[in-house]
């Protein structure tokens, strides 16, 4: 049947009180009825004996089960718990959302994490649930269901995007897992999940309640790097991908319970690691409650957690990106790191063939700055050479910065860089490794929103003070940054 969770006792109390916290947590079986459901679905509770718990929906789909028709437990989302973890399962089943097993096959992806294919299918079925090909089964049907549901594109071509080999097994998978046929899902999808419009899918992006959209885009417009990044209306958030099989443009806004999610695709096949890109840099999977019960308690954070309880870190769309701003930033102002980003893009950057608003380029890839001669770029020697390092090891694969990364043999990498220091390796490890408990000690930001708060602190009384804060420093890292923030805390409270 699965991998069943082991606190039963706790996991039916979620569902009794069908609070949505736990959606994507973990998943319900209901043997009576052959469906699989969110903690949180409306339908009436389900008795003890017919009730088995899984860990993901590929294990649920595995016991022979599908999904609910009222509470649409594949659009729940995310757990972060694999979002989050470092180790080999962890990574594997990000690797998976982001497309890996369609391209690659499973030896592909085995080999990318150090294992042979039969260590793999055991660990994930021990920490999962379901090996490999199920997981990637699981993922290639809800990227056809974003598809039947928000376009109208044709079945065949859907069945290709998603990654299926045959129209058959398109039309099958969907029918197991859903228990519709796929005309009947997009019927059913019309003015539901999203809508296609001038060439762009448009989609809607659970997350987990209670969710500070706002300081999140405005922390990602006030670094926004011109032709690649661009603010909309103070609200929104548009920006450049470089994908497997192209480019996107995708644009955001936080509404409500949701984030609007449009994406341009050059080659829908890049969906699933579009939306996946999407998710990260919104930290929309993130547990919210989890941050809030401990650092709302802090003597030192708890007033700002208690103002702001959805408050995430900001992810990146690429991590490669992400560590190349980092060396830029390193001992200049977040103005003068755009602007050095942005001479970069111009002329080292990919074109777009039509450009979307401010939006002309994709950021320089590893390729074209690990050719780059240090003298042309505005900045000291030593960081220049160090950026064209840093290019150099991650274009010849002796350094990883994706998802599917060993976030601890990416760190001690870095580090290994010469130019590169601890608080660029930290940077780096919160905002590309999805470390949460990551701290780029010496930053003169927090330097200077602990002085707000009355404490004046050399290096050691501040690493001794964040001791407090883990295993979530890198949330109290963004509450600390955004105390920062123009907005006189008094006035917000009021």
């Amino acid at each position: 049947m699965g991998l069943v969770i082991a606190d039963f006792e706790a996991c039916y109390r979620f569902m009794r009180s069908r609070d949505p916290r736990y959606d994507g947590y973990f998943f319900v079986g209901v043997l009576s009825t052959g469906i699989y459901c969110r903690p949180s679905c409306p339908a009436r509770l389900p008795k003890r004996r017919n009730i088995r718990l899984f860990q993901s929906a590929a294990a649920a789909q595995e016991a022979g089960l599908r999904a609910c028709k009222r509470c649409d437990p594949d659009a729940a989302p995310g757990s972060p718990t694999w979002n989050r973890r470092a180790d080999v399962a962890g990574r594997a089943f990000r690797l998976i959302a982001e497309g890996a097993v369609d391209r690659d096959g499973v030896p592909g992806l085995a080999g990318r994490l150090g294992y042979s294919e039969r260590q793999l299918q055991r660990i994930l079925t021990a920490e999962v649930g379901a090996g490999p090909v199920a997981l990637a089964r699981a993922q290639r049907a809800q990227a056809a269901r974003l598809l039947i549901e928000s376009t109208g594109i044709g079945f065949a071509e859907v069945a290709f995007a998603a990654g299926f080999g045959s129209v058959r097994q398109f039309n099958d998978t969907i029918k197991a897992v859903y228990g519709r046929t796929p005309t009947e899902l997009r019927r059913r999808g019309r003015g539901r999940s999203g809508k296609a419009s001038a060439g762009a899918i448009e989609l809607r992006l659970a997350c987990r309640q209670p969710f500070d959209g706002k300081s999140s885009i405005r922390f990602l417009a006030l670094r926004a790097v011109p032709g690649v990044e661009e603010a909309l209306d103070g609200h929104g958030y548009r920006r450049s991908l470089s994908l497997e099989h192209g480019g996107a443009i995708a644009e955001l806004w936080p509404d409500g319970e949701a984030v609007r999610c449009r994406l341009r695709l050059d080659d829908l096949r890049d969906l699933t690691a579009a939306v996946a890109r999407c998710r990260r840099l919104l930290d929309l999977d993130a547990d919210p409650q989890a941050v809030s019960a401990q650092l709302g308690e802090d003597g030192c954070l708890g007033d700002l957690v208690r103002l702001r309880p959805g408050l995430r870190v900001p992810g990146c769309a690429d991590g490669f990106e992400l560590a190349i701003r980092a060396v830029l930033g390193q001992q200049v102002s977040v103005a003068a790191a755009r602007t050095m980003a942005a001479k970069l893009v111009e002329r080292h950057g990919e074109p777009l063939a039509e450009p979307v608003g401010t939006i002309t380029h994709r950021f320089p890839s590893s390729a074209a700055l690990a050719e780059i001669d240090p003298s042309s770029l505005p900045m000291p020697r030593g960081r220049a050479r160090a950026l064209r390092e840093l290019a150099r090891q991650v274009d010849r694969g002796e350094l990883g910065l994706d998802v599917g990364a060993d976030a601890g043999a990416s760190v001690t990498g870095l580090l290994a860089v010469p130019g590169i220091g601890p608080w660029t390796a930290s940077y780096v490890a919160m905002r590309a490794l999805g470390d949460p408990d990551a701290y780029p000690l010496g930053d003169v930001g927090l330097r200077r929103a602990l002085e707000g708060r009355g404490l004046s602190l050399d290096r050691v009384a501040e690493k001794r003070l964040a001791e407090n804060w883990r295993p979530w420093r890198s949330y109290a890292v963004v509450h600390l940054w955004r105390s920062l923030d123009t907005e006189p805390l008094s006035a917000a409270r009021s």
